[in-house]
């Protein structure tokens, strides 16, 4: 096996790797109770480039952290989670195993919140692979085979190897690298959350071979919003308010999906019809994916995979990683209540791609 890193002179789209100062979009965010601010303390909130993340965008744009009193800095780039883990951030949207991995390695990092379940990571190749077979020996930029994505994923769905042997592995940065590194014949195939599956499809550069959406059968956790137990500590109302502008960032894609997808394709770099399109998968095609509520059987599935496939060299114990006090203290609202009285009626599961764009486009008032 050969093992390389790609170095890329990206323009373009690749701004989407450092998205770090975008400005507060006028959305028409309505105000949110509860403005008083706790203190003018500047929150340092990470996100990164992927699908999963859009809550932090949404919460600037949509004026939600300003309505609530927060002061926050946002940061979205490849490196928020190493910044969290080192305790240089205070709050951050990052994948849940790299969060249990710096905790059990004594990083002062919580899980402070739900964010998204399952996984949802899409196997991207070039057009011209037709038997999934044919990646191997092939450059691919898929992680490394013997992951819980590639273990309890993809090789399952294609019956594909997990020895890092069949393939020539490169490393590359981001999604949007490998993007641009698929669309320039660079490589034949990378793993990535959207929007860089449905970036592939919209502009003919690849296609998605498969989708990995749960563990070993069991739907687990993806991504969690984070918390610094420093911040919690010393500013737990600042916390609770955070929790919440989490909760309302949620409920505002789930509302208000094609004006989630104007933000996201701005803070993305993608074009809007990709935004929407990946809009639709989180919260229509694949499920109810995205949410703040934490249902601890989803992070103890999860937990257990890591366990089971010896993912985490220092597995902490799994009562210590929940920041319960702050969730509870925030007294976010019920998930599946809120779906059930506010988004079945009009956005029901099994609703196609089309209807739901143009039922998206009357709420928030969208010409053709």
């Amino acid at each position: 096996m050969k093992k390389r890193i790609l170095l890329f002179l990206l323009v373009g789209i690749l701004m989407a790797t450092s998205l770090v100062g975008c400005g507060k979009k006028d959305t028409g965010a309505k105000p949110i109770a509860g403005k008083d601010v706790a203190d003018d303390y500047e929150i340092n909130l990470g996100y990164y480039n992927c699908d999963h993340m859009v809550g932090a965008p949404i919460g600037e744009a949509a004026g939600i952290y300003e309505e609530l009193g927060l002061n926050v800095k946002l940061t979205g780039n490849g490196k928020v989670p190493e910044a969290m883990a080192a305790g240089q951030m205070d709050a951050g949207y990052i994948g849940n195993r790299g969060l249990i991995a710096a905790n059990g390695q004594g990083s002062p990092i919580l899980i402070g919140a739900n964010n998204h379940i399952g996984g949802s990571m899409y196997l991207v190749v070039a057009n011209d692979i037709e038997d999934p077979e044919e990646l191997y020996g092939q450059k691919v930029a898929i992680g490394n085979p013997k992951g819980e994505g590639w273990i309890a994923g993809y090789s399952k769905i294609l019956n594909l190897s997990t020895d890092e042997e069949d393939y020539d592995l490169v490393n590359i940065g981001s999604d949007a690298d490998a993007y641009m590194a698929l669309s320039t014949g660079q490589i034949k195939a990378f793993t990535a959350c959207d929007p860089w599956g449905s970036m592939a499809v919209y502009d003919g550069t690849g296609k998605i071979m498969a989708t990995y959406m749960e563990m070993d059968d069991k739907m687990g956790i993806c991504c969690a919003f984070s918390l610094n137990e420093k911040f919690v500590e010393e500013h737990p109302e600042l916390a609770k308010k955070l929790l919440l502008a989490h909760q309302k960032s949620i409920e505002y894609v789930y509302e208000h999906p094609y004006e989630a997808a104007k933000i996201f394709a701005e803070y993305y770099n993608v074009p809007e019809e990709v935004a929407i399109m990946t809009i639709y998968k989180k919260c229509v095609e694949e499920g109810r994916t995205l949410t703040w509520q934490i249902e601890e059987e989803n992070f103890q599935h999860a937990y257990n995979v890591y366990e089971k496939y010896d993912l985490i060299e220092k597995l902490p114990e799994f009562e210590d990683l929940i920041a319960y006090d702050i969730y509870n203290a925030a007294n976010l609202d019920d998930f599946d209540e809120f779906i059930k009285e506010k988004v079945d009626p009009i956005f029901p599961i099994g609703m196609g791609y089309e209807e739901f764009k143009q039922k998206a486009m009357e709420i928030d008032g969208i010409d053709e």
